[in-house]
């Protein structure tokens, strides 16, 4: 079956959900948390090189932003050949996105800590955007305060009915299903309905 993935960046992981389509309509086939470093401080590299001298701080961020593609990387071809092994295509895959931010230095960034919290979020949302592109997946990037705009226009669903579908769609997986995997669910439906267009 063709497959379409879902995910929702959080400093340091994501969200993914896996969803197909079978004769009665759509299922969960996976859902998970993946892990996007492999040391505590990455998850907040600019935080970690808040106090650091210049160089050392540009040394710092720039370390941790490569580990975050690398394994962002490594995770994605991960989840496509779990969904070879189980013989499902990956059709598609929608990340959530957030807006776009300057494109500041590494020094401009640390001078102003909310900056520092925007290009957090950012660097693990184009990792996992980057990924999907070098894996060669049809990318949909949805803009997070607009995923029920997204999802109600590809799934012809109103807001209210989309809720409670999210709701019931994850009960045959159990738990956990949060906001995270229902947000990371959508995002794979849309991809889903948009990898043609």
């Amino acid at each position: 079956m063709n497959v379409a993935f879902g995910m929702k960046a959080h400093s340091g992981w994501a969200a993914l959900v896996v969803v197909g389509q079978r004769d009665r309509g759509f299922v969960v086939v996976d859902r998970r948390r993946v892990e996007l470093v492999a040391d505590d401080w990455a998850r907040q590299p600019y935080h970690a090189a808040e106090d650091l001298k210049p160089e050392a701080a540009r040394d710092v961020v720039e370390r941790g932003v490569e580990a975050a593609y690398r394994i962002a990387l490594q995770e994605m071809r991960a989840a496509v050949r779990r969904e070879k092994e189980r013989g499902h295509k990956v059709a598609a895959c929608g990340v959530l996105v957030g807006s776009p931010i300057p494109d500041w230095s590494v020094e401009e960034v640390l001078a102003v800590h909310f900056r520092m919290h925007r290009a957090e979020g950012a660097l693990f949302r184009e990792a996992l955007v980057r990924s999907a592109r070098a894996c060669e997946i049809r990318l949909v990037a949805i803009p997070e305060k607009e995923l029920m705009k997204y999802a109600q226009r590809a799934l012809g669903i109103p807001v209210s009915g989309l809720e409670e579908r999210m709701t019931t769609f994850g009960k045959p997986v159990g738990p956990p299903w949060g906001k995270d995997q229902k947000d990371a669910a959508l995002a794979a439906l849309v991809a889903w309905h948009e990898r043609s267009t």
